[in-house]
């Protein structure tokens, strides 16, 4: 099976609405067409994140950047923050190759997918907007986290707590700064977790799902010692150091982006416009069950 007719193969069966599968085609198509035109060519399945990169600012960026080389996240910080429609298209772009990659894989093309993290800005939510899931949205979000394995992050103990505390009502901020010394195991198998609010004090308690306890259980089990001994943070990155909130978005992103149903969402039944695409804060509005807890 050639590039193109896994395109072709992977829309037809796909459950995207047929203008998502348009625009699909039409972007991959350009991605497919560059590959082509490299000397020597590039050939787009087994494509590396580099060659994406390439493209992204040959075909797409290179207008927005003003002279900048595309060439990591302080160029996507830069784009973010100056031209942030263009920031949200190159997320999308990027959205639609993660999900054909996946078509690859589970074509058995390739071993792995190539992991485009690092290639998204992190912006693709307007202003303003706290909408939440929908029960078929937060039902397949679930399934997304329990298929977040070790085929997919080397760290997904850490990656699938972090997107389970945001189900408990915890903004991104809070999840990046959750303090290790204020989760309480409690006798029936619970745990309790006091916030940190803005100024980094103790704020709310939050009484925690099974799961999402469960979820502590396994990621203390192989959290690792920070770089630095006085740092209590739970989440540790792969330098051993706390995280920013900005890679919240990024990891949600990156999750969602493996399935359809979260990655291009449906119109909102009521007005029938179209939804921006999940963020870490759509997660923290949503809750566990249909009617969170106020807060």
């Amino acid at each position: 099976m050639d590039a193109w007719e896994l395109l072709h193969t992977w829309l037809n069966g796909s459950v995207l609405r047929p203008s998502t599968r348009a625009e699909y085609t039409r972007e991959i198509g350009f991605f497919l067409t560059w590959c082509d035109q490299q000397t020597p060519p590039v050939d787009p399945i087994t494509a590396r994140p580099k060659d994406i990169a390439a493209w992204a600012a040959h075909t797409h960026l290179a207008p927005y950047l003003d002279g900048r080389p595309f060439d990591g996240p302080d160029a996507l910080a830069w784009l973010a923050q100056h031209h942030p429609e263009a920031a949200r298209s190159h997320d999308r772009r990027i959205t639609a190759l993660t999900q054909y990659f996946e078509a690859a894989h589970s074509q058995q093309l390739i071993t792995l997918p190539p992991n485009l993290t690092a290639l998204r800005s992190g912006l693709i939510r307007p202003a303003g907007a706290k909408n939440k899931l929908d029960r078929m949205e937060r039902a397949t979000l679930f399934a997304v986290i329990g298929m977040w394995g070790p085929d997919r992050s080397r760290f997904y103990q850490r990656d699938r707590l972090a997107v389970w505390l945001l189900l408990e009502g915890l903004r991104p901020a809070q999840v990046v700064r959750v303090d290790k010394r204020h989760l309480y195991p409690q006798p029936d198998a619970t745990w309790q977790l006091r916030a940190p609010d803005d100024h980094e004090n103790v704020g709310k308690q939050f009484v925690l799902e099974p799961l999402t306890g469960a979820a502590i259980t396994e990621y203390l089990k192989v959290r690792p010692e920070p770089a630095d001994p006085g740092e209590h943070r739970l989440l540790l990155n792969k330098d051993r150091h706390p995280f920013q909130s900005r890679w919240v978005n990024k990891l949600v992103g990156q999750m969602t982006a493996t399935h359809p149903l979260l990655a291009v969402r449906r119109p909102d039944p009521e007005t029938g416009e179209p939804r921006p695409p999940v963020t870490a804060d759509t997660i923290a509005h949503t809750g566990y069950w249909d009617t969170p807890p106020a807060g």
